[in-house]
């Protein structure tokens, strides 16, 4: 909560790989860094792999919903939605472990939940003002992925390839591409951001607005 006890505003940015939520995300954080605004990207909430061994945890299925820790992702938003602070996982995608330590994160008035699931676990949609769905043809999808895991997270292209033909793709169209049902709003980002981002900007200027109303009806 800000200074006068009201909640933040939570949205959900949910879509397949390499639509684009990420880059949405951070152009929405610095589109309302006067408002206050903070990203949690649920690739943070990868459940930690320590206890395996390197083979086994190459060998496990990281597109489906059970490989985020989405318990703790859910705790962290309530904690947020009471103004409180905690330290978010900070996850090694080289290893498919977390680090000893987390990122401090406290409350700001516009917090975004942006990830693959955003959408999909039913105890988070609860907790959502705004639902976003991002679409982007597949072939882009893919190109964007692979150029991501090559140069941003150290992958070979065939180990990309081979993970998007065996999972990433059936696991998109059973556990992703559905929840663009569940979405209040849905954008397409094909081209250039200027559209997408301008039809999210609004949807959340105009639940700001609602907000900031109801804070001053009740005080």
């Amino acid at each position: 909560m800000n200074q006068r006890g009201t909640p933040p505003l939570l949205v959900g940015i949910a879509g397949a790989t390499g639509s684009g939520k990420s880059i949405l995300a951070k152009f929405l954080a610095k589109r309302y860094e006067g408002v206050g605004a903070l990203i949690l990207e649920q690739d943070s909430y990868y459940r930690d792999q320590s206890h395996l061994r390197v083979e086994e945890r190459d060998s496990l299925n990281y597109d489906e919903p059970g490989a985020i820790d989405h318990e703790l992702l859910l705790m962290h938003i309530q904690r947020l939605k009471a103004g409180e602070s905690f330290l978010k996982p900070i996850y090694c995608f080289a290893t498919h472990t977390r680090k000893p330590e987390g990122e401090p994160v406290r409350a700001r008035p516009l917090v975004l939940v942006e990830g693959l699931f955003s959408l999909w676990y039913a105890s988070i949609r609860a907790q959502l003002n705004l639902k976003v769905f991002v679409e982007a043809d597949s072939d882009l999808r893919f190109i964007r992925r692979l150029r991501r895991d090559v140069f941003e997270r150290g992958r070979t292209v065939d180990s990309v390839i081979a993970q998007y033909l065996n999972t990433v793709r059936p696991m998109q169209e059973v556990y992703v591409l559905p929840t663009k049902h569940c979405a209040d709003l849905v954008v397409s980002n094909n081209d250039s951001l200027e559209e997408p981002l301008r039809q999210i900007s609004q949807a959340i200027s105009r639940r700001l607005a609602a907000l900031a109303e109801q804070s001053r009806e009740a005080y």
